[in-house]
């Protein structure tokens, strides 16, 4: 009786995989993804191919293009200029991130409190992250003037700086890397906020029990459980720094001397003021790869080796 129900169930799961085997094919869901791959494919995925395709070109844009290999890369290494932008791109990346990385957490953790008017302060904090890059940019570009307010400061603290801070080869690049950073805390700040206030308030109470003071706390407790969040403020700082374009282009143009040109900004002069766009297209697949491999590094990094949970 029981081996009859049995071969009964069989015979009834069969059929009922034969009729899903015979269900029509649901177009629907595909249906409602169509304009999303076409507006990809149109406005990222093709223009990625023709990216590759125009880096082996010689193209001017009045002229139709034509092929010539590997030499926009064989010029690239030879280009004096080119290495001059990479190398000042890693100078504003090892100034800018570790400032964009760490300083934020403090902010985070400064405003992680129950207090009165602690959302203005949030509010302030978050205000430049809303506001334009080149009227932030022009600002500071009157504040870094031999007669701005941040001469006036350091001359009021007994230091006598009285320098044109984007003019000097030396004080150029930090002084739009702190900008870039400034204009950017807010926005890690409230990343580093969420994070913290997922961190496990038992884990802290006891913590606090066992008498461990707030330095211990922040490097036993906190930082651990940020694990997370640090490898995604890394990889997103990297990218963000190592495409620094906007405040560069204002602040300075690439001057003095070349000093604080960025690998986009050359690519931005090669492509649209010498119309070069072939030459252009190949510096734009390098500085892809970097940040691909920048991006990696950076992720296994941040992650120590293990899986992010």
């Amino acid at each position: 009786m029981a081996l009859n129900q049995a071969e009964t169930t069989i015979r009834q799961n069969v059929v009922l995989a034969k009729k899903k085997r015979k269900k029509k094919f649901n177009f629907i869901p595909y249906i409602f993804l169509l304009p999303a791959v076409v507006l990809l494919s149109t406005f990222e995925y093709l223009p990625t191919l023709n990216a590759f395709y125009y880096s082996f070109t010689e193209y001017h844009i009045l002229a139709p293009a034509e092929w010539v290999g590997m030499e926009n890369y064989r010029t690239m290494m030879q280009d004096d200029k080119f290495w001059k932008a990479l190398g000042n791109s890693m100078k504003y990346f090892l100034i800018t991130v570790p400032m964009i990385v760490i300083l934020p957490l403090f902010l985070a953790i400064l405003v992680n409190r129950k207090i009165k008017g602690i959302n203005f302060f949030r509010l302030i904090y978050y205000l430049p992250v809303v506001t334009a890059m080149v009227a932030v940019a022009i600002m500071w570009k009157y504040l870094y003037h031999p007669s701005g307010l941040v001469n006036a400061f350091l001359d009021g603290i007994g230091i006598n700086a009285e320098t044109n801070w984007l003019l000097n080869t030396k004080t150029a690049i930090p002084a739009v890397s702190i900008l870039e950073a400034w204009k950017a805390m807010g926005f890690y700040m409230l990343i580093y906020l969420a994070g913290l206030q997922a961190v496990s308030k038992e884990l802290i109470e006891a913590a606090k029990i066992d008498g461990a003071s707030p330095l211990r706390i922040l490097w036993h407790v906190y930082l651990p459980q940020l694990r997370p969040v640090f490898a995604v403020t890394l990889v997103m700082a990297t990218l963000g720094t190592v495409q620094m374009f906007t405040s560069i282009y204002i602040m300075t143009g690439g001057g003095p001397l070349d000093s604080t040109m960025s690998l986009p900004l050359y690519i931005y002069q090669k492509a649209f003021v010498q119309l070069d766009m072939g030459y252009a297209t190949a510096m734009g697949i390098v500085l892809w790869v970097i940040l691909m491999i920048l991006t990696v590094i950076n992720y296994k990094i941040s992650r120590g080796g293990h899986s992010v949970q």
